[in-house]
């Protein structure tokens, strides 16, 4: 009863093109993982001397427009292949072609491609280097991340987009970030197959966990109660979309998030948040874990609740 790591391996990469030049080796990925994931060993980190590797424009600015980016963001094992197909459709549906990617490592290094275009809603591909990482290091990339655009493109808020790992992390980083002034804030989330308590084989065992009447999970893990015991800490300006998968087998997940892990998130946001929609995505063919952030129609759905299409 243990977490396939090489299933979820070939679930996950399956249609990825490797480049293992431009890859950290499997041992920078670990160690850096784990030195971001232990709090006071990160002053270690930061003992690198950063470097900003810059090659992206940025359009002449309209200074009417308070501009509002939508971050795409991946989890355990992605990279930039998770998030292309929705990064592509938006360009498509905001009828402009350009868009920046950002790729950072634990050491606080970012490289800058693409463009920071000039419209309401600039699109940011976001890209961990050091990607065999669990929900603290990903923490620590988002504390690193989020700053650094905010300040080198003058932003107050943000539109997040966020597959598997990630979603708990930006639930994680606003409410973390609720007192601090000069940190970007969200206006609005989308999740996607979320593992909010538990992964299956890992922490959660399938039908094993359930939700009481209110939602409230039965079994509740520490990441869990983390957010609950933070959860006024969330904005309630924000609205939030959560899709989560079932390929309705005797599982009732997506293959590798519960659905009542995923579901469970309503029990801490929905009371407080601008608005909170879930829409469950089913079938063998539609609703894997690693199929979701490709499906089109999931695509459509986030396009239309970000702004993007009518």
């Amino acid at each position: 009863m243990f977490f396939n790591t090489k299933k979820y391996k070939e679930e996950a990469e399956k249609n990825r093109k490797h480049n293992l030049s431009e890859e950290p080796s499997r041992f920078n990925m670990l160690a850096l993982a784990i030195i971001a994931s232990i709090i006071p060993l990160r002053p270690f980190l930061r003992l690198h001397k950063k470097h900003i590797d810059d090659h992206a424009v940025i359009e002449k600015s309209n200074s009417t427009i308070q501009q509002i980016p939508i971050l795409y963001f991946h989890g355990f094992r992605g990279g930039d292949y998770t998030t292309n197909v929705m990064v592509e459709q938006a360009l498509k549906d905001k009828s402009n072609g350009h868009y920046l990617k950002i790729t950072a490592d634990l050491l606080g290094n970012f490289k800058l491609e693409g463009t920071w275009t000039n419209d309401k809603h600039p699109i940011v591909q976001v890209v961990f280097r050091q990607r065999l990482i669990g929900i603290y290091a990903i923490d620590y990339y988002l504390q690193l991340i989020l700053p650094f655009l905010s300040q080198k493109y003058h932003f107050k808020n943000y539109i997040a987009v966020a597959h598997s790992l990630a979603c708990p992390c930006i639930v994680r980083t606003e409410m973390r970030a609720s007192r601090k002034k000069n940190f970007p804030r969200l206006t609005k989330c989308v999740f996607i197959a979320g593992p909010f308590d538990g992964v299956i084989f890992l922490s959660d065992i399938p039908n094993i966990n359930a939700l009481k009447q209110n939602g409230r999970p039965r079994v509740i893990y520490p990441h869990y109660l983390y957010l609950i015991l933070r959860r006024k800490r969330f904005n309630p300006d924000i609205s939030v979309l959560n899709i989560y998968g079932n390929v309705l087998d005797n599982t009732n997940s997506d293959k590798f998030i519960s659905v009542t892990s995923a579901k469970s998130i309503r029990y801490i946001l929905a009371p407080g948040a601008h608005s909170y929609h879930e829409v469950e995505i089913r079938g063998q063919k539609y609703a894997e874990h690693s199929w979701m952030h490709d499906n089109p129609f999931v695509i459509n759905i986030i396009d239309k609740f970000i702004g993007l299409k009518k």
